[in-house]
């Protein structure tokens, strides 16, 4: 178990920080029961967070108040776990509005549409990453991920709901896409969101 230890510690600090880590990563170093144990006591001695089951964080430390280990993000779980399943994932709802600005509610449970299998993670107490099975592809071919997160907050909003306050914080975002990105993309979105966005982008 030792061995195993040393070995999974070696193979942490040697990567960058923020970065997930999962059981299957080790698969080579050891038995899965001495994986499960090494991973336990790595989290005791504070190089390890567990951020849910079977879901480990190797934390960075935000030198700002005496280089306290920060945990990671909701979309840093989830875009973890969809690359490790090699599956493709589109934030939604109340989580979209909010990382885009235009809502300061925070979801307890953020939804994620898929393309792989149904499923939720409990993080911590009350929270939890839910993501939900989806065959239309269109929604998850986006090269532009900030493009993907505008159209899910307008989905959100609904057709002719959004504020003028929300258009304008979306056309600020709007300046951060590439023409290349936008006119790829622009074909995915439903008719309506479409018209929206290219009025913004001409205004």
């Amino acid at each position: 178990m030792d061995s195993t230890a040393n070995q999974i510690k070696n193979k942490i600090i040697k990567s960058k920080r923020g970065k997930l880590f999962f059981p299957d990563d080790f698969a080579t170093l050891g038995t899965t029961d001495a994986i499960r144990l090494a991973l336990g006591k790595l989290q005791k001695a504070g190089l390890l967070m567990r951020v849910a089951h079977g879901i480990y964080y190797y934390p960075k430390n935000d030198t700002k108040y005496g280089n306290t280990p920060v945990p990671p993000t909701v979309e840093e779980i989830a875009y973890g776990i969809a690359k490790r399943d090699k599956v493709r994932i589109v934030p939604t709802g109340a989580y979209a509005l909010n990382a885009l600005g235009l809502s300061t509610q925070v979801a307890a449970n953020v939804v994620f549409i898929t393309d792989g299998a149904p499923r939720r993670i409990k993080i911590g107490k009350g929270r939890g990453i839910l993501f939900k099975h989806t065959s239309e592809a269109r929604s998850l071919a986006y090269k532009s991920k900030l493009l993907m997160l505008i159209v899910a907050a307008l989905r959100e909003i609904g057709e002719n709901k959004a504020t003028p306050a929300q258009l304008e914080i979306i056309k600020n975002h709007l300046s951060n896409v590439s023409h290349k990105e936008f006119n790829a993309d622009i074909q995915l979105m439903p008719i309506w969101v479409r018209k929206i966005l290219l009025s913004l982008c001409n205004s």
